[in-house]
């Protein structure tokens, strides 16, 4: 017997789309927060230097803004029980006038499978900067009831 939120989520369900901004102050932020300082996150000399074509977010920085997509959807943080991702394409996060330009998210996801035994939804979640998909088997297991 079906609990009733597995009951109200079917596969193929699309969870509400997210567009997230992310600039330059936000990735000093992060590098603070998360002690990573390389300097291809916000230094655009070394960053063309190494061969990419301007500073890039961190990969964790957009795991975690890719993730909000589920944490919004089910509303407590806790009831996500794994997600993982494969990084795919860097995100590049270009200068302008005050910080303005910055780089844009696309993040949709929609169920993936459903477990009904152990009361959980795979949510696969699809993540993309310029048209182009950004992480790889991005996916998030969260428990409905």
């Amino acid at each position: 017997m079906s609990t009733p939120a597995l009951a109200s989520v079917a596969v193929g369900d699309q969870l509400p789309a997210l567009v997230a901004h992310l600039t330059r102050a936000q990735l000093v932020r992060y590098a603070g927060a998360s002690g990573d300082f390389n300097p291809i996150h916000w230094n655009a000399r070394v960053a063309t230097s190494v061969g990419l074509p301007d500073v890039i977010a961190h990969g964790m920085l957009t795991m975690a803004t890719a993730g909000r997509v589920v944490s919004d959807w089910v509303g407590d943080p806790g009831r996500i029980r794994s997600y993982e991702v494969r990084f795919t394409r860097p995100v590049v996060v270009t200068d302008g006038p005050d910080d303005t330009a910055g780089a844009t998210l696309e993040i949709t996801a929609k169920i993936g499978a459903l477990d009904e035994a152990a009361g959980t939804a795979r949510v696969d979640i699809t993540a993309t900067f310029n048209g182009q998909t950004v992480l790889g088997k991005a996916r998030a297991v969260v428990a409905l009831a």
